[in-house]
């Protein structure tokens, strides 16, 4: 009676040792880092390692490591002082070519590595970082929509043959004016026909009739929502170039973005990467004037003048076929016929019908796409801080158009895969519906992060202790037994974290100490049931069969309760409410293993199949 088969021992001892493995990462610290990165179109090579090992040998400056770890280069040091000197030599020497970024990076074995064994994540609250809240500018998102308009209304009036004499903006309207009345009432017939979301009003001033046009209540709501959610996703890319393992990038009321960078210690390349906006344009290629004459002076009507990012010039006509907020997807390739990188872009559906109809008429000619940058530059006036904005403007991809496309189509032409990798990732997400600004900026220390962690440590230390000594006393060996499963319930939740990558903070961590507390209830459910088994003269084998059948189902009923509650935290919560809720979720799942399967087992092998007359509980 009370054993168990020989598949559940090995079961058990297969998890115990896939548990300590995983959790194992944890035990080893990081090593101050800097992490080099090309900025595009640079391929990371041996040729880099030497030269940049080459520029700490001449700056006089000792690395643990110099390696090459995927896509970057990782350079690790003995302290933070080293690295933070090494990491100015390095940005000074390489240029504007590459992205050189501090970090902390892990010292997890090779071993290790090789089962994908790495240590969890650590929060802002215990790793240190930087933290930002940042608002979108949602008057600015309308009136981008409503200048997106501008375009097509041109050329919904132009293809219905419509007389307008003009259209301008107006605040966030748009007025078209026309010769007469009639020509008006045609033209609202024929906008509010192609467009049901805009808001038309009809006005006579100055001997014109005029058509104002805005937005409805839904699409201006509609269009600040999807505002807000673009540029989530824009910055949730945009903070992979510093290089941060865990970054949280979420949605805070209405209007603003909370952005917290774990591990991050070079707040001014934050807050350049996340203060800088960003759209992009498809033009087409004036091909008809002279470039030359355009830099002297002589700028034809309806072109403007561009510069690429190779140097080169180029006029583009003023008409924007699509923006980069009309694309819904962009991925990086080759290309079939050549074999050369290109990019497969596709737009939406308004994207789709512009760009169908500028190809039809365009073929053979060439179309360029423009990256526009809005970068905000603070200086200090008088011992206060004054914000200004510069705009930067250049071509990334210049390509000639082989056929008729709308909704789909590919750009060819890039020097490397790499360029085309980012070319995607810069269509993908390179453009913020509406410029956003730093409100708020609060940096927490390494320093006080370890003070954190030994705090949390010191807490779960304290309340594993003393439950130790309590179910040791209390119910002698059994309660040895009890202490420990819970030993080994905490290497499952450790595990666990590491496996799914989550993120620890300082409510994760009370999560776990309310688990340290918790997960012996299954045990003291199950050991009062075996006493009162005995105490009703049940022999000592019965008592455990019985003290584990009968609480089993008091046991799932506590902690499924318990586990609805975490679950709907998750759910509703925000990020240190999920924290808590995910390492809560976890040590309820791990202690009923341990507590109920692990103990059984145990005491199976202690005291199954033996003539006992008394048990120490």
């Amino acid at each position: 009676m009370n054993q168990y088969p020989a598949w559940k021992y090995l079961l058990l001892v297969i998890l115990v040792v896939v548990g300590i493995l995983y959790a194992l990462p944890n035990l080893y610290g990081e090593d101050p880092a800097v992490q080099i990165q090309p900025a595009r179109g640079i391929v990371i090579d041996d040729a880099l390692k030497a030269r940049v090992q080459t520029l700490l040998d001449e700056g006089g400056v000792t690395a643990r490591s110099v390696e090459i770890d995927g896509t970057q280069l990782l350079v690790r040091f003995s302290d933070t002082g080293t690295q933070l000197a090494a990491a100015d030599h390095i940005k000074e020497a390489l240029g504007p070519d590459y992205i050189v970024a501090l970090n902390l990076a892990p010292t997890t074995p090779a071993w290790l590595q090789a089962i994908n064994a790495q240590p969890m994540y650590l929060g802002l609250d215990l790793r240190g970082g930087v933290h930002f809240l940042m608002e979108v500018d949602m008057n600015a998102a309308i009136l981008k929509a409503i200048e997106r308009y501008s375009t097509d209304l041109r050329t919904v009036l132009r293809k219905g043959k419509v007389r307008y004499i003009s259209i301008r903006s107006s605040g966030d309207q748009l007025v078209v004016k026309f010769r007469n009345a009639e020509d008006r009432q045609k033209g609202a017939d024929l906008i509010h026909n192609e467009y049901r979301d805009l808001v038309l009003k009809e006005v006579d001033a100055d001997n014109s009739a005029l058509l104002e046009i805005g937005l409805s209540e839904a699409e201006m709501r509609d269009t600040r929502k999807l505002a807000l959610q673009q540029n989530i996703t824009t910055l949730r890319n945009r903070v992979n170039e510093l290089g941060v393992a865990e970054p949280i990038v979420q949605q805070q009321g209405d209007r603003r973005v909370v952005v917290q960078l774990p591990g991050v210690q070079d707040t001014a390349r934050a807050k350049h990467i996340l203060g800088a906006t960003a759209t992009l344009e498809y033009r087409a290629v004036d091909v008809t004037n002279s470039v030359e004459d355009a830099r002297k002076g002589k700028l034809p009507a309806g072109s403007k003048l561009y510069k690429s990012r190779e140097g080169r010039y180029y006029l583009l006509k003023n008409r924007i076929i699509a923006t980069g907020d009309q694309i819904i997807n962009a991925r990086s390739g080759f290309d079939n016929n050549t074999g050369g990188p290109q990019v497969s872009v596709t737009l939406d559906g308004k994207g789709a019908r512009k760009m169908l109809d500028f190809t039809k008429e365009s073929v053979g000619k060439p179309m360029a796409v423009v990256f526009i940058e809005n970068k905000s530059i603070t200086r200090m006036v008088d011992g206060k801080p004054v914000i200004s904005n510069r705009k930067v403007e250049e071509i990334i991809s210049v390509a000639t158009i082989r056929g008729v496309f709308g909704r789909q189509f590919q750009t060819t032409g890039l020097d490397s895969p790499q360029e085309a990798h980012e070319l995607a990732l810069l269509l993908r997400s390179g453009a913020l519906a509406a410029p956003i600004r730093i409100i708020e900026e609060r940096t927490v220390g390494p320093s006080l992060g370890a003070d954190n962690i030994k705090q949390g440590f010191q807490s779960v230390a304290i309340g594993f202790a003393l439950v130790l000594i309590f179910m040791a006393i209390y119910y002698k060996m059994f309660g040895l037994v009890a202490d420990l499963a819970l030993a080994f319930n905490l290497v499952f939740v450790v595990a666990l974290l590491s496996l799914l990558q989550a993120t620890l903070t300082m409510p994760g961590i009370a999560g776990i100490v309310l688990t340290v507390g918790m997960a012996v209830d299954a045990n003291v459910l199950i050991f009062e049931r075996i006493r009162e088994e005995l105490r009703n003269g049940n022999t000592p084998q019965a008592s455990i069969h019985a003290g584990y059948a009968k609480a089993l189902s008091t046991i799932a009923d506590a902690n499924i309760t318990t586990l609805i509650a975490a679950i709907v935290l998750f759910s509703f919560g925000t990020g240190p409410i999920k924290g808590f809720a995910v390492t809560l979720s976890l040590g309820i799942i791990t202690s009923m293993f341990t507590s109920i399967m692990g103990t059984r087992a145990v005491i199976n092998l202690i005291y199954g199949g033996r003539r006992l007359k008394r048990l120490p509980i």
